[in-house]
């Protein structure tokens, strides 16, 4: 019977030592978020803790150096772009899990000044280069909101006329940065971003006709190791409690 105990009581503590090395190695999970996310993901962040035992750690950057950086084979598990191109070009690298893609959430895009502006601008059309000094604008290469800024000015024939006014920005976030501390009279940046400052004000939203749809696709990379733990944040973030956090922070989804 010693003999008997003593064995179990082995193969009990093997089993317990199994069981915390692979705790061990699933006790982070990485993932590349589009900047504009950055304060609606931090709650969602503290929200998934409290009911999962990992720790999201997150990247936030335009979407555009993310998947550059995903390319350079950067370690990420779970890719939320701030649109379709920049995950659809992963996937066409075959660096996505395609079947784990989904639409987590969308936007809107803005025309914002500070507070205290006294532009009388009330869409888009009225943009006059005359007026300003410098207009903040994501580079349309790399960061979505550019893109769809410049598709919009295209789409209205003013894109040209203000060139000499634009200041290039590495994501939306700088953008807002720009336009909050005076160093740009406009900037462009979505609903969402507009929402967190109370040092700027919307003159007016995009026709939303004029641009891509602003939607925001997550999906699992192929060389995460931690496939289903990634998953499953991805399932989390259509959940109820997610998607009030992430409409209290401004991004809308129709």
């Amino acid at each position: 019977m010693k003999v008997t105990k003593l064995t179990l009581m082995g193969i009990f503590l093997l089993l317990l030592l199994l069981g915390c090395s692979s705790k061990e190695k699933v006790s982070e999970l990485h993932i590349a978020a589009a900047a504009s996310l950055t304060d609606a993901m931090d709650e969602i962040e503290e929200a998934y803790e409290k009911e999962h035992d990992i720790n999201l750690k997150f990247n936030f950057a335009s979407s555009g150096k993310l998947a550059q950086q995903i390319e350079q084979g950067a370690p990420v598990d779970v890719f939320i772009s701030a649109n379709e191109n920049w995950m659809d070009h992963l996937e066409d690298e075959e660096l996505m899990e395609v079947a784990t893609r989904e639409t987590v959430t969308g936007n809107k895009l803005v025309l914002i000044a500070r507070e205290d502006t006294d532009l009388p601008y009330d869409s888009f059309e009225d943009i006059d280069a005359a007026d300003l000094d410098h207009i903040a604008v994501g580079e349309p290469e790399s960061v979505p909101a550019g893109e769809y800024t410049e598709a919009v000015l295209k789409e209205i024939g003013t894109w040209n006329e203000l060139d000499d006014t634009f200041v290039f920005a590495k994501d939306v976030r700088q953008v807002l940065t720009y336009v909050e501390s005076g160093n740009a009279d406009l900037g462009f940046v979505y609903l969402s971003d507009a929402a967190i400052s109370d040092d700027v004000v919307v003159l007016a939203e995009a026709d939303d006709t004029m641009h891509e749809p602003i939607n925001y696709p997550g999906a699992v990379t192929k060389d995460s190791e931690v496939k289903e733990e990634a998953e499953d944040f991805l399932a989390f973030l259509g959940t109820e409690i997610a998607q009030d956090i992430l409409e209290k922070y401004g991004f809308v989804y129709e």
